[in-house]
């Protein structure tokens, strides 16, 4: 699962770029405030411990009804915007989007002003800050499993291991997604008291949505207008991206992409062709301007280093070299122009493709330094937190004996000194253990049989899906709530490997392992990756004094709405655009394929080297990877060790590098990279209006952009697409470039 979850807000690892990105999100200018609302501006600039739950809002009622059929049918709409848009991104580029700040932002603006002015039969009555977590839980909900639809199951396809069709597998998809659909949610309500009560972990993302949501009620009348100046401009900058992604279907050449090299070779500089071969472009994409602004400055110029290492250093060497190749676009016409995007190559225009490792493409050769850069990295960094897991795994270990009689003494015994976490929440609005423990069980027992009937894997191969879920929820836990990064890749690649151990040592091959490895991979990863997402909504509830059973059932409702969802979006694009799900694709004969897909790449590489009776990676391939592995681990370990805090924003985010390294799409890290120094520049010179509307922007442009993408599918599907009516104007090779 190469996708990668980007934070709305600190994602930078330093105390310092921490500091610049302020997480109170409602401004307020004091001169213009009367004595009247001296009680509105103490609840709203209060300093606050997070570590602890917030103190009560003046005027909010002590008993705020937070399970309703509003808030939760709110935050499943909100999350299917969210779901359309990241499998929609994801396929394209790998990264993925939270739906914490979109829901809680659009819930308020949504909800508030209704609670007002309707009656209560149509969702009128108080809206306070704790249905507004339950909205934004529901929409988490509703908008997370989509990460299993962006690169492990169309990676199944691939390689052959379902039907030709997706919608011929409707069945076996939502099935399929009911096996993971749970396990995040009652992973998180067991890692809740560890993680958040005990540790009290702050989880940077989380925490920010708390603010969020804190100072859009403290506000008062004041708070409420600050709210809808958001919600306006989120939404201008949402329609405004929706309909940009949709017209620019039918003049992409002028309204999405601008190919200056394209543009400068036709003008006479023909050594320009090189530069088009190898993709380099601007692309006027709102989702990945915006994610510069969510991301940061450390993670999004990470990005484009990667880019630049990649396919504009590395790359180029092993074709100058003879140790990857490309094909001719077309020789006759414009001589030098090649492709490097294709997984495989041949040796001229209508030639058998040969062997990857004999005859590797650029794009092949470089997937595989990008999967070690990441995996090096990730685990580096699991690595360096080891002790306090260990700590973390030991107390849980021991406050679990101490539930048993027979261990108790034994257990109490290794606790003595240690102080009991105190859970704020009142009993009837905690979960109760049989809850999410019984849940377990039936998604075990569910998991079980859905993989044994539909994929012939064992039992007992699900059961060890399910152990290695819920250690990589530990870490992956460890990781978000001191980080802000969620190692979903790391999590996933690692469960590939651990199954390539396991068939390889039982003497199973082919297929039967190949489906071993792609389902007890997607169960283990998907779970580790969904528990972390509820996690994070959990910890947002605990600051606001929410109820962990409210959020519990928001969780429920929004994921079970996620199966179908999800399940529709991915089947309609792999229908709108076949490329999507078909190795053999030729852009040389079939047209461009719209979609990198480099998290399909990643999973079908991996599955195949792990499963495999030969290795392989072309051998000078493996040597850089290892070595830009290597180099990886070294810096995240001086990151650790020797780097003062102060410096550790220059230290490149290996992850985003190595992903660079599997995405042959340069233009997304162009925009990112853009897009995080105009929202530099601009918190730089305006912190007040930046602090208020940046993430509004962003939230919006990443959800309009993918909603523009479905609406671009569904053309696609009944015929009125810009491949048949649009334009090639500004287009490379006069060929439409939508």
């Amino acid at each position: 699962m190469e996708s990668e979850k980007v934070a709305y807000a600190t994602s930078q690892p330093d105390s310092q770029e921490r500091d610049d990105k302020k997480t109170y999100s409602v401004d307020v200018n004091d001169n213009e405030i009367d004595s009247d609302r001296d009680r509105e501006l103490e609840d709203m600039h209060a300093v606050l411990d997070n570590k602890f739950p917030f103190p009560k809002l003046h005027g909010i009622p002590d008993q705020e009804q937070q399970i309703t059929f509003r808030a939760i049918l709110l935050g499943c709409c909100l999350g299917a915007v969210v779901s359309a848009s990241n499998i929609y991104l994801g396929l394209k580029t790998g990264w993925t989007f939270g739906a914490s700040l979109f829901g809680s932002i659009l819930g308020f603006a949504i909800l508030k002003p209704l609670s007002k002015v309707a009656p209560k039969y149509l969702g009128g009555g108080h809206f306070g800050p704790k249905e507004n977590v339950t909205v934004q839980s529901a929409a988490t909900a509703a908008g997370g499993l989509g990460i299993i639809f962006v690169g492990a199951v169309p990676a199944m396809y691939q390689l052959g291991l379902l039907s030709k069709k997706p919608q011929q597998d409707m069945g076996k998809l939502i099935t399929f997604s009911l096996c993971t659909a749970y396990y995040g949610i009652f992973f998180a309500i067991a890692l809740r008291k560890f993680y958040i009560l005990k540790l009290k972990l702050i989880f940077p993302s989380p925490t920010a949505v708390a603010y969020t949501i804190r100072a859009l009620h403290a506000g008062g009348a004041e708070g409420e207008k600050a709210a809808a100046r958001k919600a306006k401009v989120l939404g201008v900058a949402f329609g405004a991206s929706v309909i940009l992604r949709v017209v620019s279907m039918y003049a992409p050449g002028i309204l999405w992409d601008h190919n200056i090299f394209w543009w400068v070779y036709t003008w006479g500089w023909t050594s320009a062709i090189s530069i088009v071969s190898w993709g380099w472009l601007f692309e006027y994409t709102p989702a990945f301007l915006g994610a510069g602004i969510l991301s940061g400055m450390n993670a999004s110029l990470s990005f484009f280093l990667g880019d630049v290492l990649a396919w504009a250093l590395i790359g180029p060497l092993t074709v100058k070299y003879g140790e990857t190749h490309g094909q001719p676009v077309d020789e006759e016409t414009y001589p030098g122009w090649m492709s490097y995007g294709k997984m495989s190559a041949t040796k001229f225009k209508g030639a058998p493709t040969l062997s990857q490792k004999v005859w590797p493409s650029p794009r092949y050769w470089n997937l595989w330094i990008g999967v070690m850069i990441m995996l090096c990295a990730s685990f580096a960094e699991v690595a360096m937190n080891s002790p306090m897991m260990y700590r973390g795994m030991k107390r849980a270990f021991f406050e679990t004996a101490e539930k048993f009689p027979k261990t108790r003494a034994f257990a109490e015994k290794h606790r003595q000194g240690e102080e009991d976490s105190l859970d704020p929440s009142p009993k009837e609005e905690q979960v109760p253990v049989w809850a999410w423990s019984v849940g377990v069980v039936c998604a075990i027992a569910v998991s079980m049989i859905v993989l044994a009937l539909q994929y012939n894997v064992s039992p007992g191969l699900t059961i060890l899906a399910v152990i290695l879920a819920f250690i990589f929820s530990f870490i992956a836990a460890q990781s978000a709530g001191a980080t802000d990064i969620n190692p979903v890749s790391t999590c996933a690649k690692a469960s590939q490997l651990v199954f390539g151990g396991v068939t390889q040592g039982q003497g199973i091959h082919g297929d039967k392992a190949l489906t071993i490895n792609m389902t007890a991979g997607i169960v283990a990863g998907g779970a580790a990756a969904q528990s972390v997402d509820m996690l994070g909504d959990l910890r947002t509830g605990y600051l606001l004094s929410a109820s962990p059973y409210a959020q519990f059932i928001a969780q429920a409702i929004g994921s079970f709405f996620s199966i179908f969802l999800c399940t529709g979006f991915f089947v309609l694009f792999s229908n709108a655009y076949p490329c999507i799900i078909d190795p053999d694709w030729d852009p040389a004969t079939q047209g461009t394929c719209q979609f990198g897909i480099p998290s399909v790449s990643a999973w079908v590489a991996v599955s195949g080297a792990v499963t495999g009776t030969e290795f392989p990676v072309p051998p000078n391939s493996a040597i850089t990877a290892l070595c830009l592995g290597l180099l990886s681990i070294a810096m995240v370990v001086s990151k650790y060790l020797w780097i003062p805090a102060k410096y550790h924003r220059y230290i490149p985010n290996m992850n985003a590098v190595g992903l660079a390294f599997t995405l042959p799409q340069t233009q997304y890290a162009t925009a990112m990279a853009t897009g995080a120094i105009l929202s530099k520049i601009w918190l730089k010179r305006s912190p007040r209006s930046w602090n208020e509307y940046a993430y509004s922007i962003a939230a919006g442009a990443c959800a309009g952009e993918g909603i523009g993408g479905v609406i671009n599918a569904l053309f696609q599907v009944v015929g009125i697409s810009g491949d048949k009516y649009g334009s090639a104007v500004a287009c490379p090779g006069k060929e439409y470039c939508g």
